[in-house]
């Protein structure tokens, strides 16, 4: 059970990556470029509050699950 919890740790560190890829590519970038005033703010707001929060979060439980931190002794 602890080497799938490894694997799976791998997995959330993936999933971490794609997930401030997508909030960037596909949600920020679009809205910065956009001509309109309203959109600046979700723009900025998914890139400089969501993206690392997210981001950060799925990569450190999966780092902490790679390094065994999350293992049944």
């Amino acid at each position: 059970m602890n080497q799938v919890k490894r694997i799976l740790g791998v997995a959330w560190i993936l999933l971490g990556i794609y997930a401030g890829y997508y909030l960037l590519v596909s949600q920020a970038i679009p809205k910065f470029m956009s001509d309109k005033a309203e959109d600046l703010v979700p723009a900025i707001i998914y890139t400089f509050i969501l993206m690392p929060v997210i981001t950060g979060g799925l990569m450190v439980f999966g780092y902490y699950s790679i390094i065994g931190e999350y293992d049944v002794k």
